[in-house]
C-alpha cells in the first residue's frame, strides 16, 4: 500500500513539474506579446517628463532590453533557485507580495469554499430526498438561476443592497479606512469579509447541489435501495446507510476540483469590493505590466489548483478501497 502511494505521489510530482514548465513558457509568451508596454505602465502619468534615455535606463534596470528568450532563461534560472524576482509595482520580492496577499485571499476563499460545499451538499441531499416536491423545485430553481449569474454582478447587487442601501456592511476594502494596522480588530476584518465571501458562496452552491441531487436520485432508484425500502428502511437511516458513501466521492471530487473556479471568482469579487487579495494583485499586475508579479501569481494559482485536485485524489483513495487496489492513475 505504501509503495503504491509513493508511486502515485511520484507520478503526480512529474505531472506537476511538466505542468509548471508548460505554464511558465506559455504565460511568458503571452505576456511578451501583450500590447501593454511595461516601461510605459511603470512610468505612468510621468511619461511626458521621461526622456528616451531615462526610458532606456528603466528598461535596462528591469532587464527589458534583452531578447525574450534570454529573459525567459534568466527568469526560469532564478525561479529554480527560489527567486521569483521583484515586483515592479510594489518594489518587493514577488514571494513576499504573494505571501501577504494570499493570506487575505485564503481567508476569503476558505470561508466561501466551506460554505458552498456544506450548504450545496445539504441542499442537494434535501432536494433528492424530497424529489418532485415544492422543496425540490425551489432548490433547483435557485441553483439554475445562480449557476448562470456572474460573480461580479451578484457582488455589485449585494454591495448596493447591504452596504449602500441598508448600511449593514462596509462598502469595500479589507479593513476600515484610516485605521492603524495595530488597531484593526478581528471583528473589523470579519465585517469586511462577509460580503465578498457571501458572493462566492452563493454562486458556488449551485454545482454542488445539482450534482449531489442527481447522484442521490440515481442511488435511491437503484435495486439495492428498493430492497432496503422493502425491509422498512426510510428517511435519514436509508440515506446514511446506502446513500452517503455513494455520493461522497463525486461531491468531494467536485468540491476540490472547484479550486480553479473559486480562484477565478475571487479575482472578480476582490475587484468589486476592493479587497486586498491575490486576485486584485493579479489584475493590477496585468494592467500595469508587472511581468515578474504576474508570472509568479500564475504559477502560484496553478500550484493552488493542482493541490486541490491532488487532495481530492488522495481522499478518493482513502474513502474508496477499490481505487487503492487499482494502482497509480
Amino acid at each position: 500500500m505504501i509503495r503504491k502511494l509513493l508511486a502515485f505521489l511520484g507520478f503526480k510530482a512529474v505531472r506537476l513539474a511538466s505542468l509548471m514548465f508548460a505554464i511558465s513558457l506559455i504565460s511568458f509568451m503571452l505576456v511578451q506579446n501583450s500590447p501593454i508596454d511595461p516601461v510605459q505602465a511603470y512610468v505612468g502619468a510621468d511619461a511626458v517628463r521621461v526622456s528616451p534615455e531615462q526610458r532606456a535606463q528603466i528598461a535596462a534596470y528591469w532587464g527589458l532590453e534583452k531578447p525574450p528568450l534570454e529573459r525567459f532563461v534568466i527568469w526560469s534560472s532564478a525561479l529554480l533557485q527560489g527567486d521569483m524576482g521583484t515586483s515592479m509595482i510594489y518594489r518587493q520580492p514577488v514571494e513576499e507580495v504573494i505571501g501577504e496577499r494570499f493570506l487575505n485571499s485564503a481567508a476569503l476563499m476558505g470561508v466561501s469554499w466551506l460554505l458552498s460545499g456544506i450548504i450545496g451538499f445539504i441542499a442537494g441531499v434535501v432536494a433528492a430526498m424530497k424529489k418532485d416536491t415544492w422543496i425540490d423545485r425551489c432548490i433547483q430553481w435557485y441553483c439554475y438561476t445562480l449557476a448562470s449569474t456572474p460573480a461580479f454582478w451578484l457582488g455589485l447587487l449585494l454591495l448596493m443592497i447591504f452596504a449602500v442601501w441598508l448600511g449593514w456592511f462596509p462598502v469595500g476594502l479589507g479593513v476600515p479606512a484610516g485605521v492603524l494596522a495595530d488597531e484593526v480588530t478581528m471583528a473589523d476584518r470579519i465585517r469586511h469579509l462577509i460580503l465578498p465571501a457571501l458572493t462566492l458562496s452563493v454562486v458556488g452552491i449551485s454545482n454542488i447541489a445539482l450534482h449531489t441531487r442527481q447522484k442521490l436520485v440515481d442511488v435511491l432508484e437503484s435495486d439495492y435501495v428498493l430492497f432496503a425500502r422493502a425491509r422498512g428502511e426510510t428517511g435519514f437511516r436509508l440515506f446514511w446507510r446506502h446513500g452517503l458513501r455513494n455520493i461522497a466521492l463525486p461531491a468531494v471530487s467536485l468540491q476540490f476540483a472547484s479550486f480553479s473556479e473559486l480562484f477565478g471568482g475571487a479575482v472578480l469579487a476582490e475587484q468589486v469590493f476592493s479587497y486586498p487579495g491575490l486576485g486584485q494583485a493579479a489584475v493590477d499586475a496585468g494592467l500595469r505590466g508587472d511581468v515578474p508579479l504576474l508570472l509568479g501569481i500564475v504559477l502560484f494559482s496553478a500550484l493552488f489548483v493542482f493541490t486541490g485536485n491532488l487532495i481530492a485524489d488522495l481522499l478518493y483513495r482513502f474513502i474508496d478501497p477499490r481505487i487503492r487496489k487499482a494502482g497509480v492513475r
